[in-house]
């Protein structure tokens, strides 16, 4: 039955957006009520499901989105996105720019989050597809698969950290193991599968970055421009360096978590670029602030759709879908790098969440590790490679990525949700065979 309700309510959510042409920030709320009632939800439970999906959705992004914005016009209005990525073509060549993206999303992907550095690298993207005449898509799909392979393979991200944590792995084999992982999937998500969606046109929200062509007496230097668009990533990376290396009652590691927090790290990114690329450039604070505040409201809807991506995800959860649809599989005889990331997988179609669907299938095979003497590090990266798999209508990666790029439902499954699932099935693979390797 939960199953059936999962269905109908991703149908139900088709309809409303592809065929009522309804707003997503409705269909999204509509469909979560959906979930809640056919599961025989108490009323004030489903409301307090939804209202905490949307509040912890935007309570750990918002912030980090709005001052992402900020950050992204002044980076466009000042032209320093435009020298980035004249000097990234320069580099790279036309022809290799699917290298540039790719590169540049797993160096920034390494340390933050991946809201936070999708949100950096976004103008980028921009900047470099008008400058080369090339799709948007096809670059914006190199830079987030190397984002999502970080996020869902590599410590000291949350996701395979816990997971390693639950399975007693060694992080240091972990990191190298999902390093071997990576590269391969991501040729084939960030260099491979671009290829195939260059046909699909993207139409991004008016006046979110600035679209004006710079001449080189109007640019600042690269130095400062890249320097602006990375503090962000070199707060974050100290503040994971701390914790590897710092003792737990270090006052230095409690100040550069601090700062290497996203949220303070974007804040403190866009007084910098205030000073680096608006004020110390001779424009003044209020042209600024009046430019920055027009590219804020350019963002509202985006806000809306995925703290109501939230919501759909939160009832899914809390309705117990996850817990139904795991129970099936807990006496199963598949070997357990291939059920962990099935049970992933599932959970994460379920849900949504890969952190979430990450760690409830590591609490299920959990037993069957320690049983079969499988490699606990592969263990964490089959998982990993499940929780990416098949993004859609309740992740809110989903709904970041489709409101971004102004592209219809139905491309973004044919982008966003295929990418993800060439991820999971390619780390598959790779963890299959270096476990034939490392025995």
């Amino acid at each position: 039955m939960s199953l059936l309700i999962l269905i109908a309510s991703i149908l139900l959510l088709l309809i409303l957006i592809s065929g009522v042409k309804l707003n997503a920030f409705i269909a999204l709320v509509i469909a979560a009520f959906f979930v809640g009632i056919a599961k025989e939800m108490p009323f004030t439970d489903l409301i307090n499901s939804i209202q905490q999906g949307v509040g912890s959705t935007l309570g750990s992004l918002i912030l980090i989105i709005a001052f992402g914005v900020v950050l992204g016009n002044l980076l466009s209005d000042s032209g320093a996105a435009q020298r980035i990525s004249s000097v990234m073509i320069r580099s790279f060549g036309v022809r290799h720019i699917k290298w540039a993206m790719v590169i540049t999303g797993f160096s920034v992907g390494i340390s933050m989050f991946y809201n936070a550095g999708f949100i950096i690298l976004i103008p980028m993207v921009f900047a470099v597809a008008k400058s080369t005449k090339q799709p948007i898509i096809y670059l914006g799909i190199a830079m987030a698969s190397a984002l999502s392979i970080t996020h869902g393979f590599l410590p000291p991200h949350p996701g395979p950290t816990a997971i390693a944590v639950i399975f007693k792995a060694n992080i240091g084999k972990t990191l190298l193991y999902g390093l071997l992982v990576a590269l391969p999937a991501l040729f084939a998500a960030g260099i491979v599968f671009p290829e195939f969606i260059k046909k699909i046109n993207a139409f991004p929200p008016k006046g979110l970055f600035e679209s004006k062509t710079f001449t080189e007496a109007e640019m600042p230097s690269f130095g400062i421009s890249i320097l602006t668009a990375l503090v962000p990533v070199f707060l974050m990376g100290m503040a994971t360096l701390s914790e590897l290396a710092l003792p737990e009652e270090s006052t230095l590691r409690s100040v550069l978590l601090f700062i290497g927090n996203p949220t303070t790290s974007m804040l403190i990114a866009v007084l910098f670029a205030v000073f680096s690329l608006g004020i110390f450039r001779g424009r003044k604070m209020q042209d600024i602030m009046d430019k920055s505040g027009s590219a804020m409201s350019s963002a509202t809807m985006i806000i809306l759709i995925i703290g109501a991506g939230g919501a759909f995800k939160q009832v899914l959860i809390d309705s117990g879908m996850g817990t139904d649809l795991s129970q099936f599989f807990e006496k199963s005889s598949l070997s357990p790098l291939v059920l962990g990331w099935l049970i992933a997988t599932i959970i994460r179609i379920a849900l949504g969440s890969a952190t979430v669907a990450g760690l409830t299938a590591a609490g299920i095979v959990q037993p069957l590790v320690v049983a079969s003497g499988v490699n606990p590090e592969l263990m964490v990266l089959s998982i990993g490679a499940g929780s990416l798999m098949c993004s859609h209508v309740n992740d809110t990666g989903f709904w970041m990525f489709k409101e971004y790029f102004g592209i219809s439902v139905s491309d973004t499954f044919k982008t966003w949700t295929v990418m993800e699932t060439i991820i999971g099935v390619m780390g598959l693979l790779g963890v299959l065979l270096l476990n034939l390797c490392i025995k």
